[in-house]
């Protein structure tokens, strides 16, 4: 099983390369960084489409075709769109959301920037994030890069993860923590 995953996390890794180098050979990095972002959100906001990608029964000229069709629809660049096309012809679209995250993480990581995965009951507000990120930018001590994605479960707080830390101020938490000492009690 662990063989899978880092075989996977490799190819990922190896296509990621690839674009983020046309992309900084084009000068287009912004541009390719906020359509794989706008791609991610995508993906990460349909379960039909995370089955389409992982789907191998959807054949790979008709699954290359519609994913297409869906970046035309979203107005996405030409690099992406190319890549998303090569990807697809190579059958390799079930790890595109793999590619996205070590594309990110390879851009992040050159220009010094740290990311921070935030996890919140609601949508933080442009000031709510703009206040996280210069408070962790004084703790990180290096620019910061927030993800930020709504878990209405959480009932209210945050979810912080920095690398391997994590600060968990959420409700949720906080309640499960009071049912257990209730029960040891």
């Amino acid at each position: 099983m662990a063989s899978d995953s880092s075989g996977l996390s490799g190819v990922a890794e190896r296509y990621a390369t690839a674009l983020y180098d046309l992309a900084d050979e084009s000068k287009s990095l912004d541009a390719v960084a906020d359509d794989l972002r706008r791609l991610k959100g995508m993906i990460e906001g349909s379960s039909d489409l995370r089955r389409f990608l992982r789907s191998p029964l959807i054949d790979r000229q008709a699954q290359t075709k519609a994913m297409l069709s869906v970046l035309d629809a979203a107005k996405t660049g030409d690099l992406v769109r190319r890549f998303v096309g090569v990807v697809g012809g190579h059958r390799r679209l079930f790890a595109l959301p793999g590619m996205i995250e070590a594309f990110l993480r390879h851009l992040a990581q050159r220009r010094g920037e740290v990311t921070v995965r935030v996890s919140s009951a609601r949508p933080l507000t442009p000031e709510q994030s703009a206040e996280l990120a210069e408070t962790l930018k004084k703790s990180v001590g290096q620019k910061i890069n927030i993800e930020s994605k709504v878990e209405p479960e959480l009932i209210g707080g945050l979810v912080v993860r920095v690398g391997s830390r994590m600060v968990d101020t959420s409700i949720r938490t906080q309640l499960q923590k009071l049912r257990r000492a209730l029960r040891a009690a």
